[in-house]
């Protein structure tokens, strides 16, 4: 069976943090995001507008970097059939019980080994009474704290093969590659795909990891809607310590409006203020970026994303990489300062 539409969306991921104090004062006190539960080591987080039990699980850890990432397929059979494609690829680690508000799920893992899981069955948020917003279609009402997101967005990931990462996606989950980036001059070799299951311009990111690692992470995004919250974000991290690594600005690919800091645990973060590119064609073909127009599919408006950090540091880092960034540091005073 085709694979297209058996998966809807990035339901929920999970974060390490070496800084449990530093990212949940991130999160919660400078982005808003509202605390739904704690169990051993983590806490569950949400956006006022995700539609389930939490989106964002953070869990103390010894390096920062990702746990798991969470995919809701459109049925029940389609969990079924993609879990049956998965192991066939050899890429599936079996079924287990779930998380707090996850049903049954299918863990699996790219070619990378980046962990990943398939899930049908969750628990719909549904907000105490004194967090009920008036405006029905919303989960819950907007946070009078912090500048909070809507939702969680998208996710990109580091990668030895980008063309091997890109094709799994692509023939065992029915992601389409909407964009993606060719060293031409350098022998055709892919160094970036933006797919999607959806209509949205992209719900994952490959990037050529250049220092050959496997399996990190480059950032996980959150959604504003709207680009102005990205400056009054940028304001917030420069007067509270936080490091922006570029923006404001928007990316030619995706036309996504970007601003990346490092959480205080050392995980890069984008906010993402508006839509980007909404793909409503079912026959859209892929665009092909040359690697020499790269600095227009990077940022409109002329932003510079620094080469030291922005095309090598990824979580975990590489030994030498931590000194490339100062959020932990930073975090832990910025917490102690604010609590």
């Amino acid at each position: 069976m085709n694979p297209r539409f058996e998966l809807a969306h990035l339901a929920h991921a999970e974060l390490l943090t070496p800084n449990m104090e530093g990212t949940l004062w991130f999160f919660t006190e400078l982005l808003g995001m509202r605390e739904v539960a704690r169990q051993g080591d983590s806490v569950y987080l949400r956006c006022y507008e995700d539609p389930y039990h939490h989106s964002l699980k953070v869990t103390a850890a010894d390096a920062p970097g990702l746990a798991n990432l969470g995919w809701r397929t459109t049925s029940a059979d389609a969990l079924e059939r993609r879990a049956d494609a998965l192991d066939r690829a050899g890429l599936g680690r079996g079924w287990t019980k779930g998380d707090l508000g996850v049903g049954r799920t299918f863990a699996f893992e790219s070619p990378d080994g980046h962990p990943m899981e398939l899930v049908w069955d969750v628990e719909k948020y549904l907000a105490p009474p004194e967090l009920r917003s008036p405006i029905l279609t919303r989960r819950s009402k907007r946070p009078l704290q912090g500048l909070p997101p809507r939702r969680l967005d998208h996710v990109n990931l580091m990668a030895s093969d980008v063309t091997v990462q890109k094709e799994m996606f692509e023939q065992t989950l029915g992601f389409g590659t909407r964009e993606r980036v060719v060293d031409v001059a350098g022998g055709g070799t892919e160094i970036g795909a933006w797919m999607s299951v959806n209509i949205l311009g992209h719900e994952m990111a490959i990037m050529a990891d250049s220092t050959g690692s496997r399996g990190r992470l480059h950032h996980l995004a959150f959604w504003y809607g709207v680009p102005q919250h990205n400056t009054d974000a940028a304001e917030l991290c420069r007067e509270y310590g936080v490091q922006i690594e570029a923006g404001p600005d928007i990316h030619g690919i995706t036309q996504g409006a970007f601003l990346y800091v490092f959480e205080p645990g050392g995980n890069r973060i984008e906010l993402f203020g508006n839509s980007g590119i909404l793909e409503l064609e079912p026959d859209f073909e892929t665009v092909t970026w040359d690697l020499a127009d790269f600095d227009t599919g990077i940022a409109i408006g002329g932003a510079t994303l620094p080469a030291e950090t922005y095309f090598v540091y990824g979580t975990p880092p590489v030994a030498g990489q931590e000194s490339l960034i100062t959020a932990s540091e930073i975090g832990t005073r910025v917490a102690a300062t604010v609590a």
